[in-house]
């Protein structure tokens, strides 16, 4: 492969889950295959960024990438956003949670292409001003199962807007996608739109409506062993748009010059 074929590659940084040192264990980050394969099988390079609660390491990593992708997870804990915690939740390792929100706020403040995924989403949608819901069970219940113990792929089906990026990967037809989630956004925050929803009205996909940053979350996995050839369709859209800005950004400056 040439030279120049390697640096149009996207370079993605994506956040990783953490465990805490446990009596003889040491403590890890590990991050499953499915995120950083579906970022290699669509074209992008991904760069794996451990959990760090230095502002100017998150600053500096995120000048050296082209986009970002925030993984799903364990819950939020909503005491940090000054809700009170609900007995369902159960929180992710406050090391990655604390590193996931210096990250989020530096990307959303330098406008990084984002692909936010299950907890990811939540958060982009949290940092952003909208908040969620903490138990569907309880705030809507008469959903659908989210968390369904008779499905261990958890899937159900999807509506979504044709006018988006999740309707254009999807196109026509029923649509079904794994979603395993207790939490769900309950108010979209300013700029967003939802462009995917289960037909019982949970929030399953939202997409920036701001014209620059191209920001897109789903709550259902597109990167998990049950995914369908679609779903990996979301990958490629969101490295095919990176490189088109990156394309439309060397022009510019090639006009300039």
């Amino acid at each position: 492969m040439s030279n120049q074929a390697v640096q149009s590659k996207p370079v993605i940084g994506i956040n990783c889950d953490f465990k805490a040192a446990d009596r003889n264990k040491p403590g890890f980050a590990y991050l499953a295959a499915g995120y950083f394969q579906s970022i290699q099988s669509a074209g992008g390079i991904p760069v794996v960024i451990p959990p760090t609660d230095d502002p100017e390491a998150v600053a500096r990593a995120l000048e050296l990438v082209d986009g970002f992708m925030m993984i799903g997870g364990a819950d939020l804990d909503p005491r940090n956003d000054g809700f009170m915690l609900h007995a369902s939740v159960r929180p992710m390792d406050p090391v990655r949670e604390t590193s996931d929100r210096l990250l989020i706020a530096e990307i959303a403040e330098r406008r990084i292409p984002l692909l936010a995924i299950g907890a990811g989403m939540q958060l982009m949608n949290i940092q952003q001003g909208g908040n969620l819901f903490l138990h569907i069970k309880e705030d809507l219940p008469s959903a659908v199962p989210h968390l369904d113990p008779h499905d261990p792929n958890h899937r159900h089906t999807l509506e979504v807007e044709s006018d988006s990026l999740v309707g254009r990967v999807f196109g026509d037809g029923e649509i079904r996608v794994s979603s395993r989630h207790h939490m769900a956004i309950d108010e979209v925050a300013p700029g967003f739109r939802v462009t995917a929803r289960c037909p019982d009205g949970v929030v399953e996909a939202i997409e920036s409506e701001m014209m620059d940053w191209f920001a897109v979350g789903t709550q259902f996995h597109p990167e998990c062993s049950a995914a369908s050839a679609l779903d990996v369709r979301i990958f490629e859209e969101f490295i095919e748009g990176i490189c088109e800005a990156k394309a439309q950004e060397a022009d510019k400056l090639r006009l300039v010059a």
